[in-house]
């Protein structure tokens, strides 16, 4: 029986953060602070996950140039700051994670 309400609370917890926001659209208005503050969220996370992704390795920060994925994601920073193609920035990331890899 216990698993039961374990199940039950779970599915309320999953359900109440997706329905709140339709059941409110159109009707709350977020102040324009807000909206344009909310708007570099993505940005944040993304570089959050990145950052820790490259540097972290073996429970420690790994900053030197035995790290393959820093030499990788440095390539890819450079490559996104001259041509600006996100494409191209996937690929020459990869290439260079995988070309370092293999050499070394």
């Amino acid at each position: 029986m216990a698993s039961w309400w374990l199940i039950a609370g779970m599915a309320l917890l999953t359900f109440i953060p997706r329905y709140l926001p339709l059941r409110f659209a159109g009707r709350l208005q977020i102040p324009r602070e807000l909206e344009r503050a909310l708007n570099y969220v993505p940005i944040a996370v993304l570089t959050a996950i990145v950052v820790q992704a490259t540097l972290i390795q073996h429970g420690g920060i790994d900053a030197s140039l035995h790290n393959h994925r820093l030499i990788a994601a440095l390539c890819a920073f450079a490559t996104a700051l001259i041509w600006r193609r996100l494409f191209l920035t996937v690929v020459v990331g990869l290439a260079t994670f995988a070309l370092v890899g293999w050499l070394g």
